[in-house]
């Protein structure tokens, strides 16, 4: 049984009139739901229009051979507005402002891919997802019509970003967001290990009367000074580097080592490097990991390199559970190797005490994978998400997506031209309504954007603002659109257009064609 709904967004109408203001409409439609009306049946599936009255259902790509590898999709006619799946959550108050003109939002709330509605996997040519689902190569084959993933997030490491690309499926993230709060986040976590703040905080809630000296002593013993400490951190990205900067404050010396960043680096922060994470581990009183998890670095902190570690060093992780061997770390802990760690991510998420390794241990402080959030960062982490997203709608894949992780795998070499134009990521018009609308809104490019349709050419579309330009409209996006292009777009599309017409003019005879084309 399906666990979770399938919740549909109706988008507002094209058709209105302009004062018109466009109202959210919502409505749930289980599974179990769907086979009591019939809807289980193959040829009677939901409908998701885009709000117009008795307006047409998504309509199933025709996808390629999954199996096959092949991503190659036809430039004929296609579904009015593409659809969009946020796989794992149920919250699309900040993409739909966003996406709304140019594709239909439904959200799925899943947790595996076997509690995703079939029109999604059928139809869904994107797909929004956070990190509390896998999408395994059998999982990614499950979609039919599938060509972007947008993780919500930084790490991928919940896709297989191989697979994806030999689907022809981009897969993208957004790794510039929550920088400051990561960063800020570990810092308080380091200040919490050194001044215990987190475990007098509890003497005190449990109403532990401390007077006196001794006492003190006693309930702080395991504080430390943090100025002259050597604070060592694993991977010097753009959270990395952000943590060092903030320790260096604090009076931490600090050291790094990151194989995959240029000489010089630590040059220009002020930073010592080291050129392996044995000697990092050596020299460092608190050792604080900030790196991608892969196959390569998983449990890199494990019974041997614990072993390598000062004793009485600290550990921190605000990067990925995988990171370190739990099993290890408790043991490390209960012996007092480790005197405390402070952990933001876990293996198993969510992080539960009564089943993992760590139960009981002492000197450990959990905290609900929760280091990257403000109010501000997740306001900006979905716009930015959204913002991918539309990008590969009204642009081209890959070459329009800032943030593409899987370009080297993207084999398909028909990807880039099929993805542009009207294409199943297109802006939801064939090239015939596209050319109608440009010769109603702009006269002067009447002839051109006709030739351009009947030679079968996709019309230049941009990408444009996530938050400018949003209209209802068909004719006025395409407009908007034309105003958008680049020169250089016009004159490639005017080349391609007289290159069509000398050729027909050489085999037909037809010299109106090239006057039309003439007189632009």
């Amino acid at each position: 049984m399906v666990r979770s709904y399938f919740r549909t967004f109706i988008l507002a109408s094209s058709k209105r009139s302009p004062g018109w203001n466009p109202r959210l409409e919502s409505s749930k439609i289980s599974k179990r739901e769907m086979e009591r009306s019939g809807g289980g049946h193959k040829n009677k599936r939901p409908r998701i229009t885009d709000g117009g009255g008795g307006g047409p259902a998504v309509n199933q790509s025709n996808s390629a051979d999954r199996r096959g590898g092949s991503s190659s999709m036809g430039n004929g006619p296609m579904h009015p507005r593409p659809l969009i799946a946020l796989l794992d959550g149920r919250d699309c108050s900040v993409e739909m402002p966003i996406l709304k003109d140019v594709a239909t939002v439904a959200f799925c709330d899943a947790q595996s891919t076997t509690e995703i509605h079939e029109k999604v996997l059928n139809e869904a040519v994107g797909a929004l997802m956070w990190h509390t689902i896998t999408l395994t190569r059998e999982d990614l084959e499950k979609f039919k019509a599938l060509r972007i993933i947008v993780r919500i997030g930084s790490g991928v490491d919940n896709i297989d970003i191989k697979a994806a690309g030999e689907l022809g499926v981009a897969v993208c993230n957004v790794p510039g967001f929550g920088v400051e709060e990561v960063a800020d986040t570990t810092l308080s976590l380091i200040l919490n290990l050194y001044r215990r703040s987190h475990w007098l905080a509890n003497e005190v809630a449990n109403s532990k009367k401390i007077n006196g000296p001794e006492q003190v002593r006693d309930a702080a013993k395991g504080c430390a000074r943090i100025r002259g400490d050597t604070l060592g951190i694993v991977g010097l990205g753009r959270i990395g580097s952000a943590v060092a900067l903030r320790a260096k404050v604090f009076g931490f010396n600090v050291i790094f080592h990151d194989p995959y960043i240029p000489d010089g680096i630590e040059k220009s922060l002020g930073l010592t490097r080291v050129y392996s994470l044995q000697e990092l581990l050596f020299q460092s009183d608190c050792v604080s990991l900030h790196c991608t998890l892969n196959e390569q670095n998983h449990h890199m902190i494990n019974d041997f390199t614990i072993k390598q570690m000062r004793p009485g060093a600290f550990l921190v992780n605000t990067a990925r559970g995988g990171l370190i061997d739990e099993g290890a770390l408790a043991a490390a802990l209960k012996d007092g190797r480790i005197r405390a760690a402070a952990l933001d991510v876990n293996e198993n998420e969510p992080f539960s005490p009564q089943t993992t390794p760590l139960r009981d241990c002492p000197n450990l402080m959990c905290t609900p994978h929760a280091a990257w959030f403000s109010e501000q960062s997740y306001q900006e982490l979905r716009e930015m998400a959204a913002a991918e997203v539309r990008r590969a709608i009204t642009g081209r894949v890959p070459d329009n997506l800032r943030n593409c992780v899987n370009k080297e795998f993207l084999h398909s070499p028909g990807l880039r031209d099929n993805m542009n134009g009207a294409s199943a990521l297109a802006a939801g018009m064939s090239a015939a309504a596209a050319a109608a609308a440009l010769a109603q809104h702009f006269p002067g490019m009447q002839h051109m954007a006709g030739a351009a349709s009947a030679a079968g050419l996709p019309l230049p579309i941009v990408p444009m603002s996530p938050h400018a330009g949003l209209t209802s409209s068909p004719a006025a996006a395409a407009a908007a659109a034309l105003a958008a292009a680049q020169q250089q777009q016009q004159a490639q599309l005017l080349s391609q257009v007289q290159q069509h017409n000398a050729a027909n003019h050489n085999n037909n005879n037809n010299s109106s064609s090239n006057k039309d084309v003439d007189s632009d």
